[in-house]
């Protein structure tokens, strides 16, 4: 069944529960996403990156996805993630996608805002949410896992006060905070404030935070920051790593024997279907 953005976050808010947001960087990624989510019974957000495109053009698998979500047997948006330009936004939700983040963290406020409001404009015509960033997780995840955690220095966290202004500003139904997660692999524990989710979440009237960077968290932090008022969380590095993990161990295992990359494929699914399933069981409180 495909739900838009804010519809499904309502769902977490009613429930006290993170939705999970996986991206479907391949056929592969989306079916053991869909399959995760519905073995489970549990609404799921599915995602495309703009940083994806070079992998699969989103002309190619953003119809699949649509179209996927539609039949499911549990709640879907199809969600855009990072869109970093108005024109990738309007072609995702030419495609039907019920979710579009603008990801205007590297611009100017007053730049970032003006975009963002531009973006609620064009989601509001096409009967879509829209999830805007404030603060930056720092560099972009790639799935290649070359971020290096605390380390990277583009972090900034998110000012609630200032995150309150934009809220209200710009009209967005979630906003993305920056409170110390970061993209990619983490080379350290990450060191996270929950504080700030919860000044945000008071000075925005309880709007819903989007944790990014939720690959690499322990369970306790990501329901301390379920509790703190986080309904989002972007999940796909370890994801993508479990495939690739299973696609090697599985090609050791074959010694001389033919090799043939459906049977690869298919051992890569089966991998990050069971960490979709172990994330999500996480964020919904679920053992």
């Amino acid at each position: 069944m495909l739900i838009t953005l804010k519809e499904i976050l309502e769902t977490a808010e009613k429930r006290k529960i993170a939705i999970g947001a996986f991206n479907a960087a391949n056929l592969e990624s989306l079916r053991a996403i869909m399959e995760a989510a519905e073995e489970l019974a549990l609404p799921v957000i599915l995602q495309f990156a703009q940083c994806h495109e070079p992998w699969v053009p989103l002309e190619l698998i953003g119809p699949v996805m649509v179209e996927t979500a539609r039949k499911a047997s549990v709640p879907v948006c199809v969600h855009l993630d990072h869109g970093e330009t108005l024109e990738y936004l309007q072609a995702a939700l030419k495609l039907g996608f019920t979710g579009v983040m603008y990801d205007g963290s590297t611009l100017p406020y007053e730049e970032n805002l003006e975009n963002t409001r531009k973006a609620v404009n064009m989601a509001e015509k096409a009967g879509a949410s829209v999830e805007a960033e404030l603060g930056s997780m720092g560099k972009r995840e790639s799935g290649e896992g070359e971020n290096s955690g605390e380390a990277d220095s583009t972090k900034i966290y998110t000012d609630p006060e200032q995150a309150q202004a934009f809220v209200r500003d710009s009209g967005i139904d979630a906003l993305a905070c920056s409170f110390g997660t970061t993209h990619g692999i983490y080379l350290s524990e990450p060191k996270l404030n929950f504080g700030i989710v919860e000044k945000v979440r008071a000075l925005t009237g309880n709007i819903p935070v989007v944790m990014h960077g939720g690959s690499g968290i322990g369970r306790e932090d990501f329901q301390k920051a379920i509790k703190a008022g986080v309904r989002k969380i972007n999940y796909f590095t370890y994801m993508d790593k479990a495939g690739g993990g299973a696609a090697e161990e599985y090609l050791q295992h074959l010694n001389k024997e033919p090799r043939f990359f459906s049977s690869v494929s298919a051992a890569a699914r089966s991998a990050m279907k069971e960490n979709v399933k172990s994330a999500m069981k996480t964020f919904a409180f679920q053992d």
